[in-house]
């Protein structure tokens, strides 16, 4: 028995390095086309996202990779509206640390009147988002491309009109006493990134 379960192992060890060579270079291959085509995406952070999903590892084809990519979407706007109301149950205005993990610091202030008015709007819509984003997952299984992307599109937009939200206070005639800073400029950007990928896949997938 033993003389045969060597060359076994080593078979599927070898399906294995190569079903991940031909995802790795499937990844590379779409985030090149995507950044190629939309300057919104950088091909650093397109693979990198990719990379950090185990499903990614199993993709064969474009198709399977949309998937992924419309799942971290849904992950990302998801864990984005916990934070959201993290920040308004906490009555604090907390940040992300810089080391990319999106973890939450310790308290720093308490929250600017302007800037929780400016969280509970993107609290709705990112409430808004989740929903929409579990139709558009529908719709692409179903290969409704055109329904999955008008739904993805408007959680683009609830990402820019977030963010979008606490510029306003800068050209405002009512000012608060202190410069508006986003808590959440760094989710709104990965959330803008992901779903740009998203629509750019499955714009390749139609074309």
């Amino acid at each position: 028995m033993r003389t045969h379960i060597f060359p076994l192992l080593t078979i599927f060890l070898l399906s294995l390095s190569s079903s991940s060579s031909s995802s790795s270079n499937l990844i590379k291959d779409t985030c090149k086309k995507c950044s190629d085509t939309d300057p919104n995406i950088r091909y650093n952070f397109c693979t990198s996202s990719f990379n950090s999903s185990p499903d990614s590892n199993q993709t064969t084809d474009l198709r399977q990779l949309g998937l992924v990519s419309i799942r971290l979407t849904k992950n990302n706007v998801t864990s984005t509206r916990h934070f959201i109301k993290h920040l308004l149950h906490d009555g604090k205005n907390k940040k992300m640390n810089n080391n990319n993990n999106n973890t939450i610091t310790n308290t720093t202030t308490k929250l600017d009147p302007y800037v929780k008015a400016c969280l509970n709007d993107c609290m709705e819509l990112y409430s808004d988002a989740v929903s929409t984003i579990k139709l558009a997952v529908k719709d692409y299984k179903a290969k409704r491309y055109d329904d999955a992307n008008i739904g993805l599109s408007s959680v683009i937009d609830a990402s820019t009109t977030c963010e979008d939200g606490f510029k306003e206070n800068d050209n405002s005639k009512n000012k608060s006493k202190n410069h508006v800073v986003s808590p959440l400029t760094k989710r709104n950007d990965n959330a803008f990134q992901l779903t740009a990928i998203s629509l750019s896949i499955i714009n390749m997938l139609r074309n």
